[in-house]
């Protein structure tokens, strides 16, 4: 017996927006109880600037969640907790490894309730972190809406988060669709199928549109150094002053450390969605695809085999990481096409033409990946280069004295928490949505290998040439440690 088709009321998903809340968030806690957290909120960015963050959290009182009562009340708490944590730990002049029972005692309540960890996320950072500057206009114009919070007060930063708030906007409506073009499939209705795959192509086109907006007003530079340092996680942060983690201190005395990633778009299930209605595997980095017939993987189960991948569900709410699941036990899009291939080329088309879209939104985000962390790094490493081992050691990447690698490091790849450096992964996510095209056409056109750096022209890149290190560049940032080595690097320590 087939299992049902999700219904997105089940899983608090908008038929309108997707998996933004179908109520706008708050922008502030309703209860006066709170009325510290939200004094907190409003002073965030002054209270970092002046170093007294750390001094006003520590005399904040333990305040209860039992005043919490809508689940908008519960994410606008969640947002502003794990905000005023990621501050804490990283607004210093070195980073603390604990944060204390006024914000973690709140917050580990919160997180169980919502599903997901105590640190920033993509949830708290985007989905739950917006405002429509008019309401009777939608949010996924992007001048059309704001940030509650941010950590530097910048219009960089709200940008950062605004571009990404737009495309989940902006591809809600894309969740129905294919939902209704699963339903048609099991009825045997190609024209249906076929609509559905042309729409959700077209949306794919301006989501794509959307995202090459990222540059008009975010500097590269000023994301690399100031907005970067606050996103960072937990995980593998050794080098950057956290060789443990971080102490979600509960005030028990039994408090353990921990590590957790920081907030990435590998989070978004939109994107996840994407991947399991299209039916695209992803495979860990370097596995090369398996050769045995496509009969073989009939009744394939579509749960993602790359790890990292996997691991970010753990990043979404609850009710999102279930949605995601539960599609992957009913998408029949991919298998349904290939049984029609020879008979109905205008469905082969509609479904290659979505891998196509979807094949160039990734190819954006590896340019602004980019122009966003490797130039700037790049740059980083020029400079370093001129300086004594000293200068170099004191650098203010991070919060804390950061050095590069040591000399018995000097040919070790830097990999990382899933065996997986960035730029590879993009670059084979990448390749990889282009695998179950159809028509013999698509296939060559999404098989070609492009080799671009993104140093000329902003999209289109320019061709890359070797260049010789003394020894690699450690960088630490977002969930971790990374090389600028082209082949082993990235935001991330995977």
């Amino acid at each position: 017996m087939r299992p049902p088709i999700p219904i997105l009321s089940d899983y608090g998903i908008s038929p309108k927006h997707g998996f933004l809340p179908d109520v706008l968030p708050l922008t502030r806690l309703p209860d006066p109880y709170y009325n510290k957290w939200e004094s907190i909120g409003a002073n965030f960015q002054s209270l970092i600037l002046s170093k007294r963050l750390r001094g006003v959290i520590d005399r904040l009182p333990v305040l209860s969640t039992v005043g919490l009562e809508h689940d908008a009340e519960w994410r606008r708490a969640y947002m502003l907790l794990t905000f005023f944590a990621h501050g804490y730990i990283w607004g210093g002049e070195t980073p603390c490894d604990r944060v204390p029972p006024s914000i973690s005692v709140p917050l580990l309540d919160i997180c169980e309730r919502l599903e997901v960890p105590p640190v920033s996320t993509y949830a708290a950072s985007v989905l739950w972190n917006f405002k429509p500057l008019f309401v009777d206009e939608d949010i996924d114009d992007l001048d059309n809406i704001a940030t509650l919070l941010t950590f530097t007060g910048s219009l960089d930063e709200s940008w950062f988060y605004l571009v990404s708030v737009a495309i989940e906007a902006r591809g809600g409506p894309i969740i129905p669709l294919m939902l209704a073009a699963v339903s048609a499939a099991r009825q045997g209705d190609s024209a249906t199928v076929t609509r559905c795959l042309r729409a959700f192509a077209e949306r794919l086109d301006d989501l794509g549109e959307l995202l090459r907006r990222m540059h008009e007003s975010c500097d590269p530079s000023f994301f690399y150094r100031r907005i970067r340092t606050f996103l960072a996680g937990s995980k593998n942060m050794a080098e950057a002053g956290l060789p443990h983690g971080v102490m979600y201190d509960d005030g028990s005395g039994k408090s353990e450390y921990v590590q957790y990633s920081g907030p990435s778009n590998a989070q978004s299930s939109l994107i996840q969605f994407f991947d399991i209605i299209l039916g695209i595997e992803h495979r860990p980095t370097g596995e090369k695809p398996d050769p045995s017939p496509e009969s073989e993987h009939e009744g394939r189960s579509f749960v993602p085999k790359h790890n990292f991948i996997r691991d970010m569900r753990r990043y979404m709410p609850g009710s999102h990481a279930r949605f995601l699941n539960d599609v992957g036990a009913v998408a029949n899009i991919r298998e349904f096409v290939e049984s029609r291939a020879a008979s109905d080329r205008s469905l082969s088309i509609a479904y290659d033409a979505c891998l196509a879209m979807l094949r160039s939104f990734r190819d954006i985000h590896i340019a602004i990946v980019t122009r966003y962390i490797i130039l700037p790094s790049r740059e980083n490493r020029a400079r370093s280069r001129s300086r004594s081992p000293e200068v170099v050691r004191s650098r203010q990447n991070m919060p804390t004295n950061l050095a590069t690698a040591s000399r018995n490091e000097k040919h070790k790849k830097v990999k990382g928490t899933g065996g997986t450096a960035l730029i590879p992964f993009l670059k084979q996510a990448r390749d990889e949505t282009g695998e179950p095209s159809v028509e013999g056409w698509a296939k060559k056109f999404m098989s070609r290998q492009t080799k671009v750096s993104g140093q000329n022209d902003f999209f289109l890149g320019k061709e890359e040439k070797a260049e010789v290190l003394d020894e690699p560049l450690v960088e630490h940032g977002l969930a971790g440690t990374w090389t600028m080595n082209e082949e082993y690097g990235g935001i991330c320590n995977y």
